[in-house]
């Protein structure tokens, strides 16, 4: 399944946004050290995941999202869901 996703790290208090064709393995790579960038919030929870129709489309997808730098725009995602524009 190709997909974006966001992780929350409660111990840091912060979001990672990131894309997959396995989120399964992705979260636990996470979790167990694997990614440098994610390695000091652990543990991390999948809070949203939306599927895509190609990784290209989840990797734009997180661009995107990644370019915003707003918590906000993230939270908001989270709570309401995403529609496309």
């Amino acid at each position: 399944m190709n997909c974006v996703y966001i992780l929350y790290s409660k111990t840091r208090d912060k979001y990672y946004i990131g894309s997959t064709i396995d989120i399964e393995r992705r979260l636990c790579d996470h979790n167990y050290g694997n990614t440098a960038s994610t390695k000091g919030g652990r543990p991390w929870i999948c809070v949203f995941t939306m599927e895509t129709s190609s990784l290209s489309e989840a990797r734009a997808l997180e661009r995107r999202l990644k370019s915003y730098k707003s918590r906000v725009v993230i939270e908001k995602m989270i709570n309401e869901g995403y529609t496309r524009t």
